[in-house]
């Protein structure tokens, strides 16, 4: 599934233009994706929580010529699903 068939299905459930819910859609994204880079986490009860987890600095090697590599330490973007979800999954 993509964003235009996630914007399709919010428009027919809502009984909104495909206009208005892409506009809702992007909202809510850009609430999550803010959320974030201001280190909260997000937590949507019955599906999940969005959160910022921290990679450490490590040495790793180029496939294409065996080389070792300095990575740098990176923030990085984590989800754990919530109960709900892990229910409707299995």
């Amino acid at each position: 599934m993509n964003k235009a068939e996630i914007v399709e299905i919010v428009a027919r459930s809502a009984g909104i233009s495909k206009t208005a819910s892409e506009k809702a859609v992007d909202g809510a994204l850009a609430a999550i994706k803010g959320a974030l880079k201001r280190g909260q986490s997000v937590t949507l009860v019955g599906f999940g929580t969005f959160r910022v987890g921290r990679r450490s600095a490590r040495v790793g090697r180029n496939p294409r010529t065996g080389e070792e590599i300095r990575i740098k330490a990176a923030k990085v973007p984590k989800f754990s699903a919530g109960k709900a979800l892990k229910d409707a999954v299995n």
